[in-house]
């Protein structure tokens, strides 16, 4: 079990949150996540736009009075004013607000965890890349399916060579919860998924794609060139996409494909990664994310399990609990913390960080953003080949 993990320095870093509040899924995990490895203590935030509600649910978490805030502006303002203000700032809203309060944090030096895609368009992205490198904060992104230990397993065996060249990369996302239009019945998860205005150009491409595509470029270091897309709506009256069909062309002639659906009906959350190469594959599936299936060249499939013997040290690393106990979600969303932590303190120290840590970042938010914006570009030309 690693240090990292098992023994976190005091103190802890103070938190804050932009979002999150009442009704709020994606708040909820990442303040599981912040908990989970004792790294970070929420101290203060502006859970929603609607004052009364963030009032409620900053007195609902126990946050002191003068450390609820109705805005994030007032929130970044007062905390870089305290001497016990905040050292990083989860932000959790729909996407529409993610530049300008990680903007509003990053330029008084508040690190910034931010969930993706990490903002609308390519062009605040790059801009905010921008903001990050000069502001003397760290940026992390939590696409928190590569905190799984078996997708670090993976990642350590291609970078191995164990399955050869790769040739063929396999990756689906695939959901049922929107095959009816439950948006227009109140549901707040779905209202603003389906909206442009504050989900961006991408639907099901930026709610869930973007993860299929991080994922399968953080296990196999491939770099896309260019893609075609097929971008479905299939409810009436929906405005964005929700279901896509994506060919991919990798630097270095390799290939993939990316499914990403929120009508399959049936589907939970779905998330698979297939890799293929000259001498091996490797499988895995996110609703059973402790196997990692291994076929080398001409042999039987072998089974490699978190914490089992076969695990190389990039998963024990970020294994918490022995072999035969399931770690999932949370979990893997509290590696994203952790690795944070790490990230935040190195800078605060002016050491290194270690290379073992892995956290997406910024430029991880721009791939993620240049993804979706040629998606729809692809399928407005009729699932034409778009270069990335």
């Amino acid at each position: 079990m690693a240090d990292f993990i098992a023994q976190p320095p005091a103190p802890r870093i103070r938190l804050g949150m932009v979002g999150g509040g009442q009704g709020a899924f994606i708040g909820g995990v990442h303040r599981m996540a912040a908990r989970l490895d004792g790294h970070f203590n929420l101290v203060a935030g502006a859970l929603s736009s609607t004052p009364e509600k963030a009032l409620a649910s900053g007195q609902e978490l126990g946050l002191a009075a003068d450390r609820i805030y109705t805005s994030f502006e007032d929130m970044a303002r007062r905390e870089s004013e305290r001497v016990d203000g905040i050292e990083a700032v989860s932000i959790v809203t729909p996407n529409h607000m993610h530049f300008a309060a990680a903007e509003a944090f990053l330029n008084r030096r508040v690190s910034v965890i931010c969930d993706k895609p990490v903002t609308n368009t390519l062009t605040e992205a790059k801009r905010l890349h921008d903001i990050a490198s000069r502001s003397g904060a760290s940026f992390i992104l939590t696409h928190n399916y590569s905190g799984y230990p078996m997708i670090r397993q993976a990642r350590e065996m291609v970078a191995n060579g164990e399955l050869g060249a790769v040739r063929v990369v396999q990756a689906q996302y695939a959901q049922g919860w929107l095959s009816e239009r439950v948006e227009q019945s109140g549901a707040k998860q779905a209202e603003w998924r389906t909206d442009p205005a504050r989900a961006g150009a991408g639907g099901s491409i930026g709610d869930i794609g973007t993860h299929a595509y991080h994922l399968a470029a953080f296990v196999t270091g491939l770099k896309a060139e260019s893609l075609a897309a097929d971008l479905t709506t299939f409810v009436p009256g929906r405005t964005l996409d929700d279901n896509a069909h994506i060919l991919l062309r990798y630097k270095g002639g390799a290939r993939g494909m990316i499914w990403t659906s929120q009508v399959a009906v049936g589907k939970e959350n779905d998330l698979r990664l297939a890799v293929h190469g000259e001498e091996g594959s490797l499988e895995w599936a996110q609703e059973d994310p402790n196997k990692l299936w291994h076929t080398p060249q001409a042999e039987s499939t072998r089974l490699v399990t978190r914490g089992g013997p076969a695990a190389g040290e990039s998963a024990t690393r970020v294994t918490r609990i022995p072999a035969g106990h399931p770690e999932g979600y949370l979990e893997g969303f509290a590696t994203i913390y952790s690795e944070a932590a790490a990230i935040i303190r190195a800078r605060q120290n002016g050491v290194p960080v270690s290379p073992d840590v892995l956290a997406p970042t910024t430029e991880d938010g721009i791939a993620g953003v240049a993804f979706i914006e040629a998606c729809v570009q692809s399928s407005q030309r009729d699932a034409a080949w778009v270069r990335l």
